[in-house]
């Protein structure tokens, strides 16, 4: 029995793996968004994942691969959403609860 994939595997594994990564940054971004609590994230390990998002993303570029590019191109945006906000949200003060 020979099933007839619209994708040959190993492009639609990619596209499984593709999808899971850049999937997983989006509950972290809307949770930092709601919360604006950035004290549990790395301001080294995100500014290192996003420049190497961003030249994964070139690399695609280079070679006119459209996975590599449309995923690489969403996780940047979602990994440079959520360096921003620990730039903008690090930045300001800490609440302080109030005493009662």
């Amino acid at each position: 029995m020979n099933i007839d994939l619209p994708l040959p595997w190993n492009e639609l594994l990619g596209l499984v793996a593709a999808l899971l990564t850049t999937l997983s940054f989006l509950p972290q971004a809307l949770l930092t968004l709601r919360t604006r609590d950035v004290s549990g994230i790395s301001l080294t390990m995100y500014s290192a994942f996003t420049l190497g998002v961003g030249l994964w993303l070139v690399y695609g570029l280079t070679l006119g691969a459209w996975p590599v590019i449309i995923a690489n191109a969403l996780t940047l945006a979602l990994a440079a959403s959520i360096l921003g906000m620990k730039l903008w949200f690090g930045r300001q003060p800490a609440r302080v609860p109030a005493a009662g």
